[in-house]
């Protein structure tokens, strides 16, 4: 493991919040495996490319990349060991032999330079604690040329989550407002202006930022999606705030809002991101 700056999250994925994420696994993988083949059609990866998947978590984008570049490789990196354990379990159950998982922050990451074809990040790359020196440590890791794909979320009003979790946020404390602006954490790269500013910044060239949305299946029902929401890092920070009468009634609420959202088996919440593709020159 190299050096960290980005400490609270290194915490975070380390402790409570990359264990939930490693232990269900499939299930973060319903939420989010809808995108894939937004972010992998966009990074056009090549059967001799060498990719970079940065955040990687359990690693499903890590896999997919490295069935594209078959004779190429694919690396992720990502703070968290319980996912990155996850990761190399399953690449090796799926028989990916092309692959290598690396614990790493991003940031400061000792990158071979020049080392890669193209980078991919599936929401994994807006918690930088500095994301201009970030996504300039992975701009110097691509040869020149080398193409950047990522997915950021859109603002919370424009994803489902959003009314849903309004719903329960009348029963919780207020979240504290940033003072920095495009501060770490989910939303930090919502607005395309501060994407264009931040990759321009960092040496990127020919930034695009397109729309894109994607069901996410939250859970079976809505009792199961309210309890697996529930048992998210960011909401159960929340309902610690509480006391278990008002925690019980948020509960409650987020149950409510998410049954209109029934569809047959599953609960599915329209996913809205930002698909970013830059060139690094």
């Amino acid at each position: 493991m190299q050096s960290v700056v980005n400490t609270h999250q290194s915490e975070a994925w380390n402790g409570y919040e990359g264990n939930h994420w490693a232990d269900h696994q499939d299930r973060y993988d319903a939420v989010n495996s809808g995108f894939n083949d937004h972010l992998i059609g966009a990074a056009a990866i090549g059967e001799h490319d060498r990719v970079l998947d940065v955040g990687c978590g359990n690693g499903q984008v890590t896999r997919l990349a490295a069935r594209r570049a078959r004779l190429g490789h694919a690396t992720g990196v990502d703070l968290s060991a319980p996912m990155l354990r996850r990761a190399g379990a399953t690449a090796a159950g799926e028989g990916v032999a092309n692959v290598t998982f690396e614990r790493g922050d991003a940031q400061v990451h000792p990158f071979p330079d020049g080392g890669f074809d193209v980078a991919v990040s599936r929401f994994g790359i807006m918690f930088f604690a500095d994301p201009v020196a970030a996504f300039a440590n992975i701009g110097r890791a691509l040869r020149p040329g080398g193409r950047l794909a990522f997915l950021s979320l859109r603002d919370m009003g424009d994803n489902d989550l959003g009314p849903v979790f309004a719903a329960m946020a009348r029963h919780l404390p207020a979240r504290p407002a940033s003072t920095e602006p495009g501060a770490a954490g989910p939303e930090s790269l919502a607005d395309p202006a501060r994407i264009q500013e931040v990759l321009t910044g960092a040496g990127f060239e020919k930034v695009t930022s397109t729309a894109v949305d994607a069901p996410q299946v939250w859970g079976r029902d809505a009792e199961d999606a309210g309890d697996f929401l529930g048992a998210w890092g960011p909401v159960r920070f929340m309902l610690d705030q509480v006391d278990e009468a008002a925690a019980a009634r948020a509960r409650d609420a987020l149950t409510a809002a998410l049954r209109p959202y029934e569809e047959g088996d599953a609960v599915r919440l329209r996913g809205a991101a930002w698909l970013v593709t830059a060139v690094h020159p």
